[in-house]
């Protein structure tokens, strides 16, 4: 791996050894817990429905609550950490999505359920940015190719095991909390992390810290992603309403009135919640971006393995999620060594990955069309989560590595929003081609189809990625853009402190 000389704010100085892992310590045990809640709770929709006699309509709120809330609110998040502090508000999200755990596991009818969920989404929308530009700042060189490396690693262990902790944990059913367990689950976890948070994790903030949050660009970009993300994850449950389409005729109108108060707000010397400036990077342009398409993927795979399984074979949680054993050990693999990798390849890390992702779906495809033994679906399994695990750590150090540590927070907010809105999105587009395969009278046959057919879309999602990558600047444009950057700040500010960031 190649390295540049960059100049940036004095907080992004490399703390000592022991402050610096045990501190990425802490902020990943906030990202898993965040992480496997979004991913877990499926498992536990059954039992949930029958005892607290639930409707399927607030079963769905139950999971599409919690989804909707950390899209609305993460770029606010991220802005509200280069304001008032990242470890402030990245303990400030800890500590209220511990609390709001412990109100689910405590619910006693769905309503509180469905409140406690949309609190703990808020929460995880206030942590997850805190996280990625915590790591941005705190580590420089190799320590940032690893600190990514293991937040990827961890983000996907949460994901690709969530469905197997959650069958295990109702499988045990400790303490009699049946479903109950994959909430309280969090809590001692979250507590742990909390007390540790102020002694471990440094507090660092932008150059904004100290002016006042936009309000109007707050209240626009929440209403504008809630317009997107609400009739997409309603809409097909409900038949597609006139209400779905005129919220995503409404969408663009909303996003655009923030793009354009933005740009307003920063030519007159205001703070905007998100500096445009940073789309005149093309590594994050073209980042975000890749980041929107590649979200299309996971969750949409994840939901339609989970029913293919489930409801095409007959399998319990708990057996499915021990099939997607061969999908995490891939991954664990790729990850282990994605830094690695990426040290040879540089942003081709990222086709690399797509490709033998894609290549794992196709082997899925094969199998499927010549037998129907679940277990014959290993090699594929094991190749898609090899391919995920090349692209999850390095992903995030591709498209944030050239960022100002002044913008980092909304970077960050801007990066997991992409990576949400893509989620949303590729459920609702999978889901409309699995279920019109699947018909009105689904058989063991129909749900195979119907997995074939998901299983290409997402091939093509892939494909679209490998392209992409190709529009990133080559390591010598960057390398270039951050010597010309370091000049320019060298000159404006005596101040800072040059850093090897790799490129």
């Amino acid at each position: 791996m190649s390295a540049t000389t960059t100049a940036i704010a004095p907080e992004a100085e490399a703390p000592t050894p022991r402050q610096s892992w045990g501190a990425l310590l802490v902020l990943l045990a906030g990202i898993f817990i965040t992480t496997l809640d979004f991913f877990i709770v499926n498992v536990a929709i059954p039992a949930t429905q029958e005892d607290l006699h639930a409707t399927p309509a607030a079963i769905q709120w139950v999971v599409a609550g919690f989804g909707l809330a950390v899209a609305a609110g993460l770029i606010t998040a991220g802005r509200l950490g280069d304001i008032y502090g990242r470890r402030r508000m990245f303990a400030v999200g800890l500590g209220l999505f511990t609390l709001a755990s412990a109100g689910c596991g405590l619910a006693g009818n769905a309503e509180t359920l469905i409140a406690a969920r949309v609190v703990q989404g808020a929460a995880a929308a206030l942590l997850m940015p805190q996280v990625l530009g915590l790591i941005n700042v705190l580590y420089v060189g190799g320590q940032r190719v690893k600190a990514f490396t293991a937040y990827g690693l961890a983000m996907g262990f949460a994901g690709v095991f969530g469905q197997l902790i959650g069958g295990a944990l109702i499988q045990v059913d400790l303490f009699g909390l049946d479903w109950r367990s994959i909430y309280w689950i969090n809590v001692p976890v979250g507590l742990v992390a909390l007390a540790l948070t102020p002694k471990l994790v440094p507090e660092r903030r932008g150059e904004g810290g100290g002016t006042r949050l936009d309000l109007v660009g707050t209240a626009l970009i929440t209403l504008g992603l809630v317009a997107v993300v609400l009739p997409l994850v309603q809409g097909r449950e409900q038949g597609w309403p006139l209400w779905t389409w005129l919220s995503l005729g409404i969408a663009p109108l909303l996003l655009g009135a923030f793009t354009l108060y933005q740009r307003g707000l920063a030519s007159k010397g205001g703070a905007p919640l998100v500096d445009l400036v940073l789309f005149r990077e093309r590594s994050f342009s073209v980042g975000i971006t890749m980041a929107l398409v590649y979200g299309l993927v996971n969750a949409a795979f994840f939901l339609i393995l989970a029913l293919y399984l489930q409801m095409g074979h007959g399998m319990s949680a708990l057996d499915s999620g021990l099939l997607f054993i061969a999908l995490g050990v891939g991954y664990f693999l790729s990850s282990a060594v994605s830094g690695q990798i990426a040290a040879k390849l540089g942003r081709q890390v990222l086709a690399a990955g797509a490709s033998v992702q894609g290549v794992g779906h196709v082997v899925l495809v094969e199998t499927l069309s010549t037998t129907d033994a679940t277990l014959a679906l290993i090699p594929g399994l094991a190749l898609a989560g090899f391919g995920m695990g090349l692209v999850m750590g390095p992903m995030a150090e591709t498209v944030l590595s050239g960022i100002r540590a002044r913008h980092v927070g909304s970077a960050a907010g801007l990066l997991s929003t992409a990576q949400q809105v893509g989620g949303a999105l590729g459920v609702a587009l999978v889901g409309i081609v699995f279920y019109e395969t699947l018909g009105d009278a689904p058989t063991a046959d129909t749900f195979g189809d119907a997995f074939v057919n998901g299983l290409w879309l997402l091939t093509a999602f892939c494909a679209v990625v490998v392209v992409l990558v190709q529009l990133l600047p080559s390591r010598r444009a960057r390398a270039g853009a951050d010597e010309a950057e370091s000049v320019d700040v060298d000159e404006a500010a005596d101040d800072s402190v040059k850093v090897a960031v790799p490129v």
